[in-house]
């Protein structure tokens, strides 16, 4: 079996293990930049291979973050040749090839700032989105994922069936966030889309607003109110209040 079948199988392999799209397509892309980069056979490939490609990408400016996650994919792929396709062969990643990294405290919003921020949007569909990340602590994958059918306003319940990891679950709507996805609803777009965001305006009005979209609309009304916020800082900031 040559080195494009394991890879074709290997995705196989994660969508068997309901790894979400965004993941498997990260973590083909990171394994085709390895490849290309490696000057051996991938399965001639060392520990020290792994170093000078650590160093590589260092070079390049990238963050641990993102380093850490081109180690995590090249280490799946290794381990299924071993695991999967009973390959004779070592993993060259090892775990303790992994950066360090920061680990600062979550931020999250004081409650004026959040006052500050919603006065801003005046968008039906902007303000509906944003409910859902403050009330309901959804990201911004998992809003722009949504579909029309996964919000029960009957039981006031919004179904996440894109969550990461792949899991599901059900979060519940607060009053003014379901006060928002109703008023949301009656001025959406009148397109035959099962996804609940569209976009309202221009050539591409009715297609299903992207998590791009939504933080550039996240950027747009945080430079209005006057500071930095993030989407996923609306995600921290319910957490904080819960506890609170």
């Amino acid at each position: 079996m040559g080195i494009t079948d394991s890879i074709i199988n290997y995705r196989r392999s994660l969508k068997r293990r309901n790894y979400s799209r965004y993941t498997i397509r990260n973590y083909m892309s990171t394994l085709k930049q390895y490849i290309i980069w490696l000057k051996v056979p991938l399965e001639a490939a060392t520990h020290r291979d792994i170093v000078d490609f650590i160093d590589h990408l260092l070079a390049k400016r990238l963050k641990p973050k993102t380093i850490n996650c081109y180690l995590h994919s090249i280490r799946g792929f290794y381990n299924y040749l071993i695991h999967d396709e009973q390959l004779q062969l070592h993993n060259p990643v090892k775990p303790g090839d992994m950066l360090r990294m920061a680990k600062p405290l979550p931020r999250f919003l004081r409650d004026d700032q959040v006052r500050r921020l919603f006065e801003q949007i005046d968008d039906p569909r902007d303000l509906a989105i944003f409910k859902l990340m403050l009330r309901c602590g959804l990201r911004v994958e998992e809003v722009a994922m949504l579909t029309l059918a996964a919000v029960d306003f009957k039981r006031g319940q919004v179904f996440v069936y894109h969550g990461k990891g792949g899991k599901q679950r059900v979060v519940y709507l607060s009053k003014d966030a379901y006060k928002a996805l109703l008023a949301y609803l009656k001025v959406r777009p009148d397109a035959h889309n099962k996804r609940l965001f569209l976009v309202s305006k221009g050539r591409y009005r009715g297609q299903p607003i992207n998590v791009r979209g939504i933080q550039h609309r996240m950027k747009y009304y945080s430079k209005k109110a006057g500071f930095k916020v993030t989407c996923h800082q609306l995600r921290h900031t319910m957490a904080t209040q819960m506890l609170n």
